[in-house]
């Protein structure tokens, strides 16, 4: 998948998550093997809140939206 089709896949999602009333964030930081590890959240209001670790950025929103349509809170 060519890199801007990767950004605008975790861009869809994040934005899908906003819409549905998640805040959320996302960092990375280099591992002890200086291995590029990415940390998202997504939470609201109500105390729900998801995070993910992962060595990709767009695997971090996939299991994001995944968690969040598990339970019911995104469509």
């Amino acid at each position: 998948m060519a890199e801007s089709a990767r950004v605008k896949s975790w861009e869809v999602i994040a934005d899908n998550l906003s819409k549905a009333g998640w805040s959320w964030g996302c960092g990375s930081a280099l591992d002890c093997n200086g291995r590029t590890m990415w940390i998202a959240d997504a939470r609201r209001g109500d105390g729900k809140r998801f995070v993910v670790d992962t060595d990709d950025k767009l695997t971090a929103f996939l299991e994001l939206e995944s968690a969040t349509r598990a339970c019911g809170e995104l469509y």
